[in-house]
């Protein structure tokens, strides 16, 4: 069984970032959009930041 394994600290960085901001209620596309500028992600990261936050958990 393989997981989504993120690549690089500032996509860790983001990850969190988004998590403690979607407890406050906030839409998850645009904390993405936020988070991509805010860590300076390439568009391959930002694509991955999406597939992950759209997986339902199992």
């Amino acid at each position: 069984m393989s997981q989504m394994q993120p690549e690089g600290e500032e996509i860790r960085k983001a990850i969190k970032w988004i998590s403690a901001n979607m407890e406050e209620g906030k839409k998850k596309s645009k904390l993405i959009e936020e988070a991509a500028i805010k860590f300076d992600l390439s568009p391959a990261q930002t694509d991955f930041l999406i597939n992950f936050f759209s997986k339902k958990p199992a």
